[in-house]
């Protein structure tokens, strides 16, 4: 059987998170329209009878602003020292500029195997797609592409069998029955973060950390989550809240819905929202929220 770890590497916003949830079939890692919504390395699994792909979702490619994002692309640039292969992911939608041919080049001249994925197809005009194609063989880029919508499924299974191609011969990585090498807490934790990418705008959701006190499953099955919404700045806490409570009540009915899908159970939430003043240049902080390991 085939078996290996693949990279899933590109510009932040360019859909590896939904592409990697398409690929698995199941949510493991949280998506939205917005740069820096995936911090960590996020492993998703698909396990088949003849082969298991462990893709690595990596922190999309960023211009470092402060530690926390350094520590993101440092995070990305280690993940693909120790993989069997690379899945670059494109956004065909948006055109192929400059710069992402760079990038492109510069995973390429790592030596591994590699394959290009161009995604959001779904929501550009198809006689575009020839473009996107030329303007790669132009740049000298041998790697295979295949377009593909991750939202509608398209083309899914072909990119699959492509990846294969550039996997070796071995055994399971990991048990079948697991489909991410992250726990439920965390899986809480980036659920709320995700609502807050949805339903704030400008740096309110960029500087925030989402950290779980209490995770626990009672004995007539409601799960008892208690968090803290940690942001920047007061201003900020207040834009969080809302006038009498209203944005952070909305933002957390939404949280705790998709909690109760991702769990199968009741949630009873508790949500809290506290100040650490520009955490993210703090290397103290960055550890205390959970990041220490990027």
């Amino acid at each position: 059987m085939k078996s290996g770890y693949v990279a899933v590497i590109g510009r932040a916003n360019a859909g590896k998170s939904t592409l990697v949830n398409a690929l698995v079939g199941e949510k493991v890692a949280i998506v939205s329209p917005k740069p820096q919504t995936t911090r960590d390395r996020i492993l998703g699994i698909l396990t088949r009878d003849d082969f298991q792909i462990v893709f690595a979702d990596t922190p999309g490619l960023y211009k470092q602003r402060n530690e926390l994002t350094r520590r993101m692309m440092h995070a990305t640039e280690e993940t693909v020292k120790d993989v069997d292969a690379i899945l670059f992911v494109e956004d065909a939608h948006e055109g192929i500029s400059d710069e992402d041919i760079g990038l492109i080049q510069k995973y390429s001249a790592l030596g591994l195997p590699m394959l290009v994925a161009l995604t959001k197809t779904d929501i550009m005009p198809e006689k575009n797609l020839p473009e996107v194609a030329a303007r790669l063989f132009e740049a000298g880029i041998a790697n295979k592409a295949v377009a593909v919508s991750a939202r509608k499924r398209k083309n899914l299974g072909v990119l699959i069998e492509e990846i294969l191609k550039l996997l070796p011969e071995g055994e399971k990585l990991y048990a079948e029955d697991i489909l991410s090498d992250k726990s439920e807490k965390f899986m809480i934790a980036e659920i709320m973060r995700e609502k807050i990418l949805l339903g704030y705008e400008k740096e309110i959701p960029h500087g925030a950390a989402v950290v779980v006190n209490e995770f626990v499953k009672k004995e007539n099955g409601v799960y008892s989550v208690n968090l803290d919404i940690v942001c920047e700045k007061k201003n900020h806490k207040a834009i969080l809240i809302g006038k009498g409570g209203a944005a952070l009540k909305e933002t957390a009915v939404h949280a705790r819905r998709e909690m109760e899908r991702f769990l199968g159970a009741k949630v009873f939430l508790t949500v809290y929202v506290k100040v650490r003043e520009d955490w993210r240049n703090s290397d103290n902080l960055i550890g205390e929220l959970g990041y220490g390991d990027l």
